[in-house]
């Protein structure tokens, strides 16, 4: 009898300690995750890397910071990241994404920036079995090809400008006239064929077509091309390209109503051109002022993630002290969609989060995030809608952001591009 108590006694330390592990114990395992993704730390595309970097990494801080995304079954998934410079360069992207899956072990991926780069990526992340979000990356085409782990959170390139010819339209065209100059890179390319198709169908006459190579840095010889009596010139590329673009219409007096450019206008940045600035309209996937809520939410049947718009632009203030663009909502979204794939598939399995990706219909600080799943779009983005900015004189004479389209989420009324 002495004997058995002893040994009972033993047993119980053994518990306690953690020399036999009960089942309910063993649920409550930690786990880390690798996301693997390239970023343009050089190169033409870094300031728009940069900023969807800096979008997901404050989503990571705060993920480890809050404990780690907790399973139903009580596991801990904490997160870490490896990335590597593609220096903004396609022929980089296959060969580091190849290394983040076989010798880094990443078990998730996210894109790079743009969709150049993303297309290149895709076909690796599909080749070896590994999910992708895929933010900063538009072109409609990447999605297809019959890939099935490939998810995009971008509105995709046909709808980017389509857009800014409804707001032509209510601002009343003079001779629905519109000169198209653009960056001949795939993005841009997708947007603007879309564009043109949409343009024609509205009524207008498309008297200028022409892509320009992306290094381009003296557009004098497609500006002087434009014919005159044009309600709009529209186009554009990337940073780099479209905020030269744009002061160069300004240095040589175009007249016309509307200029509406790609990706640079709604970047903060695109202000340091002053006056060159005022006037021009650009497609934004996201804005610190929009007005996305849980109520919002409630009353269109989505169920809300994540932190509220106010909640993003103040944590991102703090980390970076500067306003996110639309690049910084995205790198952050693509974090938070994954992590909400994870919690609802319980597990960091490929298949059971696929699943819950494929099963997506929710509201967040973003926008509406849904996927298509046939086998001929699966994984085009089809609840988010693009909004449009202005850049417009604040009352102290300084340039300042305005959301001017659609109606329903504007900040102010639409004005004319300078007539100098």
């Amino acid at each position: 009898m002495k004997r058995l108590t002893v040994l009972i006694t033993c047993f119980a330390v053994l518990l306690v300690f953690g020399g036999i592990t009960q089942p309910n114990q063993a649920a409550a395992a930690t786990k880390t995750i690798t996301i693997g993704y390239t970023a343009s730390l050089s190169g033409k595309l870094n300031v728009e890397s940069t900023r969807q970097v800096h979008g997901l990494h404050l989503w990571m801080d705060q993920v480890n910071k809050a404990g780690g995304i907790k399973l139903p079954d009580g596991t801990i998934v904490k997160v870490k990241d490896k990335y590597y410079d593609d220096e903004s360069k396609k022929e980089r992207v296959q060969e580091l994404y190849t290394k983040l899956i076989t010798e880094d072990k990443a078990n998730f991926l996210i894109s790079p920036y743009s969709s150049g780069l993303t297309d290149a990526a895709a076909v690796i992340a599909q080749q070896y079995g590994r999910i992708m979000i895929t933010t900063g990356a538009a072109s409609d085409s990447t999605y297809k090809k019959g890939y099935s782990l490939v998810y995009q959170a971008y509105t995709p390139a046909s709808h980017y400008l389509t857009g800014a010819v409804d707001l032509l339209m209510k601002q009343g065209p003079k001779n629905h006239k519109i000169a198209i100059i653009y960056s001949n890179d795939k993005f841009s390319t997708d947007v603007v064929k879309a564009l043109k198709k949409y343009a024609e169908a509205k009524g207008f006459k498309v008297v200028m077509f022409e892509g320009y190579d992306p290094s381009t840095t003296d557009f004098s010889p497609f500006i002087n091309k434009i014919p005159p009596g044009v309600d709009a010139i529209m186009g554009g590329g990337h940073f780099a390209d479209g905020t030269t673009l744009a002061r160069q219409l300004h240095e040589k007096k175009i007249k016309t109503q509307m200029v509406a450019l790609l990706v640079a206008p709604p970047e903060p940045k695109f202000a340091e051109l002053g006056a060159a600035c005022i006037g021009v309209v650009g497609p934004s996937q996201w804005e610190p002022d929009v007005k996305f809520s849980q109520a919002a939410a409630k009353k269109d049947g989505l169920p809300w993630i994540g932190p509220s718009v106010a909640e993003f632009v103040k944590a991102y203030q703090a980390k970076y002290h500067e306003m996110p663009s639309y690049h910084s909502a995205g790198g952050y979204v693509a974090g938070m969609l994954l992590q909400d794939a994870i919690v609802k598939a319980g597990s960091i399995d490929t298949a059971k989060v696929k699943k819950a990706l494929d099963s997506m219909n929710l509201m967040c600080f973003y926008g509406h995030v849904k996927f298509a799943t046939a086998a001929s779009d699966h994984g085009l983005q089809v609840g988010h809608e693009m909004i449009y900015i202005q850049w417009q004189k604040s009352k102290q004479g300084k340039p300042e952001k305005q959301i001017v389209w659609p109606a329903s989420a504007a900040t102010a009324s639409a004005i004319n591009y300078p007539a100098h």
